[in-house]
């Protein structure tokens, strides 16, 4: 992986100067860290270095805290990507996955790819030149740019299919995590849709898809409640997990 860093402001709920130490060893061991900043009275966790995001959360998360995202590297230099189904068997729960992306130098992004709630198997995901979704995946064109394949084999089974009968091949569902390099930048991705196929060379229906959009850099999202749903960040949160995206 790359040695480029990049800054990343997580909210987190801090109740006392053990949680502090308890989030300090949860994430030294973590690979790639640079530094830790625990701030118990703004409940912020700033990381540096090149870590995952989602590698941050799912280590809170072990030790029951959860975290949100507030910002990741400078200005102008973040991402992010909603993956839907369009296929009619799959939406109760359309949402299937997560991207985050930050530029790290002129010409390079990493991408932090989670994907949740699919069969097992390769998938191959690839930024398309189109982010016309009105037909899913079949409508965002041909392959701007391919990133490496991602394994999902990791057992999710206690979230089961909700769309599949019982003792079906489908019942089981699996989750992939991928942490991968591209040479281009933010700006050259933003509303272009990225695809997430079972396909090396095509795309189905069935293909998760959404379109890039900005995201905060780090410090540059400070709001608590948002103003257009009333809700808090925490709230907020819970309709993100409530509706499938992975951490």
């Amino acid at each position: 992986m790359a040695t480029e860093s990049f800054e990343t402001v997580f909210q987190v709920q801090l109740d006392c100067d053990s949680c502090v130490h308890a989030v300090r060893q949860a994430l030294m061991p973590l690979s790639g860290l640079d530094e830790i900043e625990v701030d118990l009275v703004s409940q912020t966790i700033v990381v540096r270095g090149c870590v995952p995001p989602s590698s941050i959360v799912k280590s809170l998360q072990a030790i029951g805290k959860d975290a949100i995202i507030r910002g990741t590297g400078q200005p102008d230099s973040a991402a992010v990507c909603i993956l839907e189904s369009f296929d009619p068997q799959m939406m109760k729960q359309p949402v299937r996955g997560l991207a985050r992306i930050v530029q790290v130098s002129q010409k390079n992004v990493l991408v932090d790819l989670s994907i949740s709630g699919l069969p097992k198997g390769k998938y191959y995901p690839s930024i398309r030149c189109s982010g016309n979704l009105s037909q899913g995946a079949l409508t965002t064109g041909s392959v701007f740019l391919s990133l490496p394949s991602i394994e999902v084999i990791q057992p999710i089974s206690a979230n089961k299919n909700p769309d599949a009968k019982s003792g079906s091949e489908t019942e089981d569902l699996f989750a992939g995590q991928a942490f991968m390099r591209a040479e281009v930048g933010v700006k050259d991705l933003v509303g272009r849709a990225m695809v997430v196929s079972n396909e090396e060379k095509d795309v189905s229906i069935s293909a998760l898809c959404g379109v890039i959009a900005r995201s905060a850099g780090a410090w540059e999202n400070s709001k608590y409640v948002c103003s257009c749903s009333g809700q808090n960040v925490w709230q907020e949160r819970q309709a993100a997990v409530d509706k499938g995206i992975p951490s």
